[in-house]
């Protein structure tokens, strides 16, 4: 890759793992929906002008109850199911069970649309997923105090991530990549607005809660995303989808920084384990190399 790829790619996984800080600071003021609700509907704002300049309004006019459906699979879901779990676990450990995306992926392709894993990443699956229950062995409890929970929504939204990609290659594989990236927060925005407004905070969140909000829709959203098509166009998807590599190690650098988050030897080696297992399984280490693994 070319250097100006290089720094795309680091911006972009800076910029997704910050979207971990972000949530910390402003879910506690905000909620969860409604934190979600604002994030879908700036990250949309800033898409659809794009998508205007491009001449591709068209493409969401199509299939509107498949792009809702993409809408809550891909963004209101999981954003809401994370932004619920960064009130009790760390922007760095929520972004390590992010990270299993590609793998739930693999396994929802594998059920849904028929894609035979190779022996290699079969092997990937389950490293990814034995460091998984090395990561999360000592936070499984249900108790009033426990973070059972958070981690249950942490795994649920990966596992929407991944059903959301095969929804999308089965429905909507001919739609432009920036149509599904928009419609899916317009579509979100509308799943998330009567929610939203049920559970909106009786005491109005502080500038600083609203300043991470927007900074969540503009930059972890729109920017990422016009980032993230860019680098598909320019590397294509294989290598652009090697930014989510990049995501922990951003947030846990943002979350020590800003938050005084310690992370801890246990997060880092099970944290490789998962790396490493994902790597694996979406064939980022064949020999073949990233292109012919895609």
């Amino acid at each position: 890759m070319k250097g100006r790829d290089v720094a795309d790619l680091l911006l972009l996984g800076a910029l997704w793992g910050a979207s971990f800080l972000f949530m910390r600071v402003a879910v506690p003021q905000f909620g969860p929906l409604p934190l979600m609700a604002v994030r879908c509907a700036v990250g949309a704002a800033v898409l659809l002008p794009l998508l205007a300049w491009r001449g591709q309004v068209g493409a969401l006019r199509p299939s509107a109850g498949r792009r809702l459906a993409v809408g809550v699979l891909n963004s209101a879901l999981p954003f809401a199911l994370f932004a619920y779990a960064t009130l009790s676990l760390t922007a760095g450990f929520t972004a390590l069970l992010n990270s299993t995306v590609p793998i739930w992926g693999a396994l929802v392709a594998y059920a849904w649309l028929g894609d035979v894993p190779s022996r290699r990443q079969r092997a990937g699956l389950a490293i990814g997923f034995g460091g998984v229950l090395l990561l999360v062995r000592d936070r499984i409890s249900f108790g009033a105090s426990g973070e059972g929970l958070a981690v249950l929504a942490s795994l649920l939204a990966t596992l929407s991530y991944g059903v959301a990609a095969s929804f999308t290659r089965r429905r909507l594989a001919a739609v432009p990549a920036l149509g599904n990236a928009t419609g899916s927060q317009v579509g979100a925005t509308l799943a998330l607005a009567v929610p939203a407004a049920l559970t909106w905070p009786a005491e109005p969140p502080g500038a600083g809660a609203w300043s991470a909000a927007i900074a969540l829709g503009v930059a972890c959203t729109g920017l990422a995303y016009i980032l993230y098509f860019r680098l598909i166009a320019r590397v294509g998807p294989a290598r652009a989808m090697s930014g989510t590599y990049l995501v922990p190690v951003f947030a846990i650098v943002w979350g020590a920084i800003f938050l005084g988050e310690r992370p801890t030897l246990a997060m880092f080696g099970a944290g490789a384990v998962i790396l490493l297992g994902t790597a694996l399984a979406t064939g980022l280490l064949d020999r073949r190399g990233p292109s012919q693994a895609a």
